[in-house]
């Protein structure tokens, strides 16, 4: 019975056994269009991505609109040169090891949770543009990431250690000198910019409700705790978990009060 199934098969007109084996194959996703303005990559990037979107926006009916084109147009060029930078230290074999790819791994995994309850729970919640922002904003991860594996040109003469001078000859105490050492010590000291990071980070969540704020901490707590990478780019993820719960920032020509409202922490490229 079995082998006359088989010898029906092979008379049925355009059928063969290689066809019936063939396993359906999953088309790539076409890449998206983004329209660079007749620039190449490398002349969008001598731009800062705040200067290239306001461009865009410039010549764009609608705000919104010009600001999501300018924003993946940017993505889009960002991530082809870490692309090519990923790709030229594998070449080398300079790149990162496999242990330190799957801890950047797990903190692009933390970072993209974290990005999600907040800008859901951050006041206003994140529109398509404030996610568009996000999602541009944490490609600087990935390709830091990787420039810290690019080989250091050696500097000129640095083999050759200096000699030390000596010490100048202490100076005697002379009236006044006293009160002056103490108006010096008294000046105020600049506050390190982690301390007004993390004071700003503080500020946001105090004003979430409750349930909110143990939720963002939670997931911010998630980021931090991916070592030794995130010690490593310990501001930077401040700054970008600020500019996550922040309000949006003004758009291009924005004038008066909305002007004056600078975000803490803009996009760093």
């Amino acid at each position: 019975m079995a082998i006359a199934s088989a010898a029906f098969l092979l008379l049925v007109p355009g059928f063969s056994f290689a066809q019936s084996q063939t396993k359906a194959r999953v088309k790539p996703a076409p890449k998206q269009h983004v329209d660079l303005l007749g620039m190449t990559c490398a002349q969008v990037l001598q731009m800062t991505s705040s200067e290239w979107i306001a461009k865009v926006a410039g010549i764009d009916d609608s705000q919104v609109d010009g600001r999501l084109r300018g924003i993946a147009g940017y993505g889009t060029c960002y991530d082809e040169r870490t692309d090519r930078l990923a790709a030229s230290l594998a070449r080398t074999r300079q790149g990162p090891t496999v242990r330190a790819r799957n801890g950047f791994r797990d903190l692009q995994a933390a970072l993209d949770a974290f990005t999600e309850k907040a800008l859901v729970d951050s006041q206003p919640p994140g529109d398509d543009v404030k996610k568009a922002y996000a999602a541009l904003y944490v490609k600087a991860f990935r390709y830091e990431f990787y420039e810290g594996y690019v080989p250091k040109p050696p500097v000129p003469g640095a083999a050759k250690a200096a000699a030390p001078e000596p010490a100048p000859p202490p100076k005697s105490a002379t009236p006044g000198s006293a009160s002056a050492t103490k108006g010096a010590s008294g000046a105020k000291a600049p506050v390190p910019e982690m301390t007004r990071a993390k004071n700003r980070f503080g500020e946001l969540l105090d004003a979430m409700p409750p349930d909110k704020l143990h939720e963002i901490h939670a997931a911010f707590g998630k980021i931090v705790d991916v070592q030794p990478i995130a010690s490593d780019h310990e501001l930077e993820i401040y700054r970008y978990a600020i500019f996550v719960l922040e309000p949006p920032a003004p758009p291009p020509g924005a004038t008066g009060a909305a002007a004056a409202a600078k975000p803490f922490a803009p996009p760093p490229f």
